[in-house]
């Protein structure tokens, strides 16, 4: 195993052509590449960002035509990297999929994961989401092996969901990633501070590439990829614009940030009791 590597998040902006946002993916992976990455995330909804649901199912297609999937396998291929495709939009029967994947360097897809949490929000600046009506969840976190460590996948919202990822670190996990397309709101409020919490409460890394800036559907993302180490400390960090920043990931902090601060092993079970309630009033003092 490979102590270290450089790890490049792709910021993006993705639009309403997936053949133009196939390009975009395809050029920044490549620029990454050749500036030495090893391993390559694109943010969520790489493929395709549009809001309007019928326009949504008309321009996606089931996996094995998926030209954005086929784009990255390619240029994996290609330049000998390892991409995480951080999603694309494909179409699963009724419902759509907002499927994130592996691709090994020869091209192959080594894992697939589903998010599992879906956006069903409504917000304090007045927006309103529901991807339960239009995505279909998944039901099964998912590791996959690298050259550099098992990395857990999930996706924008899971990164809420803190016992998903105590959960992939306790199955091995030292690479956490949340790939996302966070509304600008809420990524003002929380982003750093929920990617940090998750890199410290597991000792692991959190890479998570980001969508940023004002889409074409309308919506306003906040962007700012993230390479976060295992002790919370931020080793690069993007914009809005799109872009690749990257920084060298040096696997021995995880064995280190985990034995200064064990969680993972000084975590013991427990269960939640309600308190009775008074049955009596208290005694009078004598």
């Amino acid at each position: 195993m490979t102590l270290s590597f450089v790890a490049a998040c792709a910021t993006m902006r993705s639009g309403r052509d997936p053949l133009a946002n196939r390009d975009a993916a395809v050029a920044l992976v490549r620029e990454a590449a050749g500036a030495g990455a090893d391993f390559v995330q694109t943010p969520e909804m790489t493929s395709l960002l549009e809001r309007d649901r019928a326009l949504l199912f008309e321009k996606t297609s089931p996996e094995e035509r998926d030209p954005t999937l086929a784009g990255l396998r390619e240029v994996a291929r290609e330049r000998r990297v390892w991409v995480h495709v951080g999603s694309v939009a494909i179409r699963a029967g009724e419902k759509v999929a907002n499927r994130g994947y592996l691709i090994a360097a020869d091209g192959e897809i080594a894992a697939r994961y589903d998010k599992v949490h879906l956006f069903d929000v409504d917000l304090p600046n007045g927006e309103s989401w529901r991807e339960s009506r239009t995505y279909a969840g998944g039901d099964k976190a998912v590791l996959a092996a690298t050259p550099w460590g098992d990395l857990g996948m999930t996706i924008c919202y899971d990164v809420r969901f803190p016992a998903l990822y105590r959960a992939l670190a306790e199955a091995g996990a030292s690479i956490l990633t949340a790939p996302a397309c966070f509304t600008r709101q809420t990524g003002e409020a929380h982003w750093h501070v929920l990617h940090r919490a998750r890199a410290i409460e597991t000792g692991s890394f959190m890479i998570s590439a980001a969508q940023g800036g004002q889409h074409e559907d309308g919506r306003e993302t906040f962007g700012h990829s993230l390479i976060v180490d295992p002790w919370g400390r931020i080793l690069a960090e993007g914009g809005t614009e799109p872009g690749i920043v990257a920084a060298r990931i040096d696997m021995a902090l995880v064995a280190d940030g985990r034995a200064r601060i064990p969680a993972l092993k000084n975590a013991r079970p427990f269960r939640v009791e309600r308190a009775a309630e008074l049955q009596r009033p208290l005694a009078a003092a004598e």
